[in-house]
């Protein structure tokens, strides 16, 4: 279990992964806190898994309960100086006084200005610690990256290459120095004593102080009330301004942009504001809080044996908790099935192996208790693998499949994963549509390998909605890395598939701006699969490409498409640009700010590939020289790249 927080090695193998100039073109990356590279979001999820849905808290914990009593009753602070003496012992040295940690002048600085940092800083630390460790002529470090080298592709990698590289770890530890396991380094400690007590704790309020506070009738202040309730109290790592919803939308239209029948179902939503409008420009964020299917919501409810009409209110049982902050601003009860509503991820998402160790400590049937702790021992981590990730499986098909697990409900508030809110790309401009915003969302759906039928819960919501239907969308409004150009800028748009969306935005800004003064030309690269089935607005598109359009060549643009598989050899965006590499290298002699849009897999590295083709062939230069020519052009934030897994 403890192989999945030393994701540090396998950062190293991301930071090789790719060359430079693809790390630093993709502005979408995200930063990880635990191996301190950047990632693309694909590849973050793929490296990480198992890491984002566990909260800092869970992770030490795993820690903790992988060494002696005498370690657990430690606490965090005391902990980190046991290890740093072991890592002195095996290193032998003596670090500055200025930087007693080794971690650069930064890190230590940031580090220290808490004498007591939190359970993250706490965790952050072990994992760079342990990097020491690797680094010690004692520990073999090439074992775990050669034992994930080995490692069957689709597998629970990071596990199965990591267990038995801690394994050896404590029992080489153990041989330098046997004080620090005085029982040794697999002590066997009864069950009940290894879980902890959950980190929350429920009140339970009676009906007569709290039942006048529930209106008839609930207006959208009351229902924006509830959302900041129950998410403030939620364990859940929320910021503050995610908590209460940004504004409320109504939708008015839901168009499909794909023929039926064709393998995608992708969608046109027009939303119109019932509360307060959010300004916002085009290539903004909409981020949208799903609704959950009630059914599914009630049967977790049902399985768990919850009276759904109890008031509660959640605490937090720590004092140094996260989410203690929020908690103390929302001291107003809930119904229970509210509360599950709006914060637990009951029917969508599937739970991590910290669940299935919990599960094992309350279940009665010894099949069922067998067979969850295998779950959650290394041992059985690939079946595990099989069938709950690669499944998909939910956790109310998992709490259905060992019905004598009764949790109690504290655990289930802590270990069930968060409803999170979706970030969808605004694909309309508000001086084209006042009072409104529209998106493009690609509904997700897909069969399991056992043949389950599964969709994304925020997309088949959304396309399960009925316009004439009074259904309030909470939403947030963010700043996009895609920003609005001035009219003066020459744009070159690249956005295959549901890329398009922020283009579309920005495309209706310029049509807007073109009729009061001049605009600079503008081409755009869409592509899809086949014309008849999956081709994108394309009456948009080709209306503002024909005499006197935006995208018209008149203007010095153009509009231009790929069909991948209307012929017999694949064409992609990539082609279509390499066949007008003279009309994208006029543009970008004149300044052009390129905009890339879409899939965050290959797509990115294959437009920028292709871009470094047309400066060298265009310009004549070198490809050095064009790498060069293109990293400039980045960095004058004039390369810009929003992808999405």
């Amino acid at each position: 279990m403890l192989g999945v927080a030393f994701s540090f090695l396998l950062g190293r193998r991301v930071k090789s992964y790719r060359t430079w100039y693809t790390e630093k073109f993709l502005t979408s990356r995200r930063h990880c806190n635990f191996c301190c590279f950047y990632h693309r979001p694909g590849r973050y999820t793929r490296f990480h898994e198992g890491l984002l849905e566990v909260s800092s808290a869970e992770k030490f914990n795993l820690l903790q309960r992988s060494l002696t009593k005498d370690w657990q009753i430690l606490g965090q602070w005391p902990l980190l100086k046991k290890v740093w003496e072991m890592i002195s012992t095996l290193q032998g040295t003596h670090h500055n006084v200025s930087d007693p940690w080794g971690l650069g002048f930064m890190e230590y600085k940031s580090l220290k200005r808490s004498s007591k940092p939190s359970i993250s800083q706490s965790w952050a630390t072990l994992v760079k610690l342990t990097f020491h460790w690797t680094r010690s002529p004692t520990i073999p470090m090439g074992s775990a990256t050669e034992a994930l080298d080995a490692t069957p592709k689709g597998s629970p990698r990071y596990e199965a290459a990591l267990d038995p590289w801690m394994s050896s770890l404590w029992s080489i530890l153990n041989k330098i120095n046997p004080k620090f396991f005085p029982q040794g380094p697999y002590l066997a400690i009864p069950d009940m004593k290894l879980i902890d007590q959950p980190k929350v704790q429920i009140t339970y309020h009676g009906d007569d102080n709290v039942d006048s506070q529930f209106p008839t009738n609930p207006d959208l202040k009351w229902i924006e009330m509830q959302i900041g309730w129950a998410r403030s109290m939620s364990p859940g790592k929320f910021t503050h301004d995610k908590t209460r919803p940004g504004c409320f939308l109504k939708m008015i239209k839901n168009q499909p942009l794909t023929r039926a029948g064709c393998g995608k179902d992708v969608r046109h939503f027009e939303f119109e504001f019932v509360s307060s409008a959010i300004e916002y420009v085009a290539g903004d964020i909409l981020e949208v809080l799903p609704g959950q299917d009630s059914a599914a919501v009630d049967a977790f409810i049902q399985r768990c044996s919850l009276d759904p009409d109890a008031l509660i209110t959640v605490h937090p049982r720590e004092k140094d908790n996260h989410f203690l902050h929020t908690c103390t601003i929302a001291k107003v009860p809930i119904k229970l099935k509210t509360f599950v509503e709006l914060t637990m991820d009951v029917a969508s998402a599937s739970p991590r192996r910290y669940f299935f160790e919990v599960m094992s400590y309350y279940a009665t049937a010894p099949h069922e208790k067998e067979r969850l702790q295998y779950f959650a021992s290394p041992e059985g981590r690939d079946d595990l693998y099989q069938y709950n990730q690669k499944e998909r499986r939910t956790v109310l098909e998992v709490l259905e499949d060992f019905p004598s697990v009764e949790m109690p409900f504290e655990w289930l508030v802590q270990l069930v994963p968060p409803l999170k809110t979706r970030a969808f790309s605004i694909s309309s401009s508000p001086s084209a549509h006042p009072n409104q915003v529209h998106l493009t969302v690609d509904v997700v759906s897909w069969t399991t390998p056992f043949k389950r039928k599964r969709s994304g819960l925020c997309s088949m919501w959304l396309a399960k909605l009925h316009p004439e239907r009074s259904i309030y969308v909470p939403a947030w409004f963010q700043k996009g890395t895609l920003h609005l150009p001035p009219p003066s800028l020459p744009l070159i748009l690249i956005g295959p598939g549901t890329g398009c969306a922020p283009f579309r935005g920005f495309v209706e800004e310029r049509a807007i701006q073109s009729e009061s003064n001049a605009t600079a030309p503008v081409i755009f690269f869409f592509g899809c699969r086949n014309e008849e089935n999956d081709f994108l607005y394309r009456d948009f598109w080709l209306s503002h490409s024909q005499e006197g359009g935006v995208l018209s060549e008149a203007k010095g643009g153009g509009f231009f498409v790929a069909f991948s598989r209307d012929q017999p050899q694949k064409v992609y965006v990539q082609h279509k640009m390499r066949e007008n590499s003279r009309a994208i290298w006029k543009l970008l002699s004149k300044g052009a700010a390129v905009y890339v849009a879409g899939s965050s897999t290959k797509m990115p590295s294959d437009v920028l590939s292709a871009f470094e083709d047309i400066v060298s062939t265009e310009g004549g230069l070198s490809k050095e020289s064009a790498m060069r020519w293109l990293r400039a052009l980045e960095k004058a934030g004039s390369y810009h790249v929003e992808a999405w897994s």
